[in-house]
């Protein structure tokens, strides 16, 4: 294939071109909208919040505030305009019901009345009427803001209200730094603007197949960031091993067709085992039993499978149209793989050869530092509270804790269903007060109420503490384990905690539990993949040892950043915040997956040297020192790409960009530069162990096929006896 695309390139070319016009045009005619619709039913609180949509559909919408604030004098002597806003919010399409915060009693009013908040209910998830939809509650709030009463949205709204980013966005970012890093790096300027091009054409046809599908599939809101994100990595990633491979075999003298197909049949077959071994880790999501998840690997999946297709036609084709030419322009002295032996990295890769522990213990040293804040990793959720201040959900949130505590933007909503009960409403609802005033972190409960059908009790619960603060998650157990189970014991009603904290919780807790099975899932599959790669077990299993080593030292880095709030602010997340949920379960499927790519295309050089002399001393050095320089440059590209995401407005995104960022660095410099070829080198042939009943049961997966100028000068001329 890749020689058949070098020998026509112009159609090649062309028909990716035509392919990239027609799914754009697609998708702006046929794309649909992203929104994070997580579905955890079957849980006590989504039967909670089925009970309260069938017995009260005014209570049971998708809820958002607006709050106002008043720092001339107090709401109730600007009642006029509030209540003529009121009025109008009652009257606007898509809402079910509008608190009265000026309603004598009222609990959406602070004790100064200077900031209150209605309570909206939507029919519809606010973010999919729509941001034309903001035009109306701007129309409907306008009295009060004409009168000098502040008006914020938050709550269901935060989606909704969120800025559109402007100017050079983070993808451009990525792409002029890794613009520079293969200018320096290689020299070359059509062989660093190939690799550039391609995985653009790539990312845009892999986008818009996405959102295409979207008007079909709910995916979540991260997920053409996501997209976009893997496959601009992975496709300059690709797309330089191909190039990097064509070009020392154009300066080994082979001709550009026979040069373009024997990158793609050598290095092209790696890319193809890279890209399935990042698949099937992503596709590991789905082990976690929530669709939500398991999209969002699919989402990323759409930026490999088409950079990899790119890599093997696309890239061939733009080789083969730029044949020996591709080194005619250039930055300085163009360079490939290994510039011969006086080159750093082959001088390099003999110190390792010579002193293998001291740079094993130097690299464990390393990891174990990089792990220590993981030992604290509190995994919650990310509000509103971690915006930066220009958002009106993050302005709204601070004028909710300032007037009513912390707790307010945390409320729990406590639901008795009263079918089968023993006990009059009334006295049930007096113990129920009771039992949750008295319960530890609870500041303010409500006064209990009875649905108009008289089916169900119903009441509100305030912490002392925010939403992200790992005492509300502690108070959500407590109700759900021992103050509701005593306060419906013996009376034959069944309680529930439910409402949107509620629910976030205990989808916090169940991606919690079922992370180490994704990670024992990802873990062998990926022991497979190598084992029946490079035929020994010692290196699979060296393999998914180092592999948990980097994420356990990547997880700790976003730790000590966003946890403990080590540098925070210069990547603009205005508070301490928990590891998002889902977070380390991506992260770890994500980082799994691609640590394959530099596994494999370090080990197959490797390989390729040890079938040649059976000398593993020289094979890893060799396989080192032929590779190191595409690796640290494709690992740059890489962390260029994920670091620009770190400008996004989510602070979610920030933390999934910059722990992704982490964990490549350090899986290829600490992990592939260091660990593994000291290991290799101190295990020597043991490397390469694989017992025979097994290499009988194990099917044959070749890594990477030899190039047509295998045959030619090494890139190194150890010793044949090296060890």
């Amino acid at each position: 294939m890749g020689q058949s695309s070098a020998r026509n390139p112009l159609l090649v070319i062309g028909t990716w071109i035509l392919l990239l016009i027609l799914v754009v045009i697609s998708n702006k005619a046929l794309g649909g909208i992203y929104q994070d619709n997580v579905d955890i039913s079957g849980t006590q609180t989504a039967q909670g919040l089925n009970l309260l949509s069938q017995n009260d559909k005014s209570a049971a919408g998708f809820s958002g505030l607006i709050v106002i604030h008043s720092s001339k004098m107090a709401l109730t002597q600007q009642r006029a305009v509030i209540q003529t806003s009121y009025a109008n919010l009652a009257k606007l399409p898509d809402i079910l019901s509008v608190s009265d915060p000026l309603l004598p009693g009222s609990q959406t009013i602070s004790k100064d009345q200077r900031t209150a908040y209605f309570d909206i209910q939507f029919s519809k998830l606010p973010l999919s009427l729509g941001v034309k939809y903001l035009g109306n509650l701007d129309r409907a709030t306008r009295p009060m803001v004409n009168a000098g009463i502040e008006v914020e949205y938050g709550g269901g709204l935060d989606q909704l209200t969120r800025p559109i980013p402007a100017g050079l966005g983070s993808e451009g970012i990525g792409f002029l730094v890794a613009l520079l890093v293969l200018l320096v790096s290689f020299g070359s300027i059509a062989g660093t603007l190939l690799p550039l091009a391609t995985a653009l054409i790539s990312v845009g046809i892999g986008v818009s197949l996405l959102g295409i599908i979207a008007s079909v599939v709910t995916f979540g809101t991260a997920s053409p960031t996501l997209a976009i994100m893997i496959g601009l990595g992975v496709g300059i990633d690709y797309a330089l091993f191909l190039t990097t491979r064509f070009r020392q075999s154009i300066i080994n003298g082979i001709d550009p067709v026979t040069a373009a197909g024997s990158a793609a049949k050598s290095s092209g077959k790696a890319v193809l085992i890279a890209a399935t071994s990042v698949s099937i880790a992503l596709l590991g999501l789905y082990t976690s039993g929530i669709t939500f998840i398991g999209r969002l690997g699919v989402a990323a999946i759409f930026g490999v499978i088409i950079a990899a297709a790119g890599a093997i036609t696309l890239v061939p084709a733009g080789l083969g149209l730029l044949g020996r030419r591709i080194d005619r322009y250039s930055f300085r002295r163009p360079v490939a793989e290994s510039s011969g032996e006086s080159d750093g990295w082959n001088r390099y890769a003999q110190k390792v050869r010579k002193r293998p522990w001291l740079f094993l213990i130097g690299g464990l040293f390393v990891m174990g530092i990089l792990t220590v804040p993981l030992l604290s990793i509190h995994i919650g959720h990310v509000g509103d509270g971690a915006d930066p201040t220009s958002f009106t959900d993050k302005r709204a949130y601070d004028l909710m804790s300032n007037g009513f505590g912390k707790g307010t933007n945390g409320t729990l909503l406590i639901v008795v269903d009263l079918a089968g009960s023993k006990v009059p409403p009334a006295a049930l609802g007096q113990k129920m007060y009771k039992e949750l005033s008295a319960t530890t972190n609870v500041a303010k409960v409500g006064l209990p109420t009875v649905t108009p059908n008289g089916k169900l009790l119903i009441d509100n619960v305030i912490p002392n503490t925010g939403p992200q603060n790992q005492a509300t998650s502690k108070l959500f157990t407590t109700l759900v384990d021992t103050t509701m189970p005593n306060v419906v014991a013996g009376t034959g009603a069944k309680a529930y905690v439910t409402g949107g904290t509620a629910a976030q919780i205990q989808f916090d807790q169940i991606l919690a539990s079922r992370l180490p099975i994704i990670i024992a899932v990802v873990v062998l599959a990926a022991f497979l993949i190598i084992m029946a790669s490079f035929r020994s077990i010692v290196i699979a299993v060296k393999a998914a040892l180092l592999n948990l080593i980097s994420i356990g030292a990547a997880y700790g880095v976003i730790v000590a950043i966003f946890q403990w709030g080590w540098g925070r602010g210069w990547i603009g997340v205005s508070e301490n915040v928990p590891i998002e949920s889902y977070v380390p379960m991506m992260m770890f499927a994500i980082v799994f997956g691609l640590s394959m790519d530099y596994e494999i295309f370090l080990l197959s050089r490797v390989k390729e040297y040890w079938d040649e002399t059976r000398n593993n001393g020289y094979a890893v050095a060799a396989g080192l020192a032929s590779t190191a320089r595409v690796i640290t440059a494709a690992a740059l590209i890489m962390v260029s790409v994920f670091s620009a995401f770190v400008t996004s407005n989510q602070v979610v995104i920030k933390m999934l960009a910059l722990g992704l960022a982490a964990s490549v660095l350090i899986d290829a410099t600490v992990v592939r530069l260091l660990l593994v070829p000291a290991i290799m080198s101190i295990l020597g042939e043991k490397s390469w162990y694989m017992p025979r009943w097994l290499e009988r049961l194990v099917p044959h997966i070749e890594a990477e096929n030899k190039p047509v100028d295998s045959q030619e000068k090494s890139p190194t001329h150890w010793p044949e006896d090296a060890i």
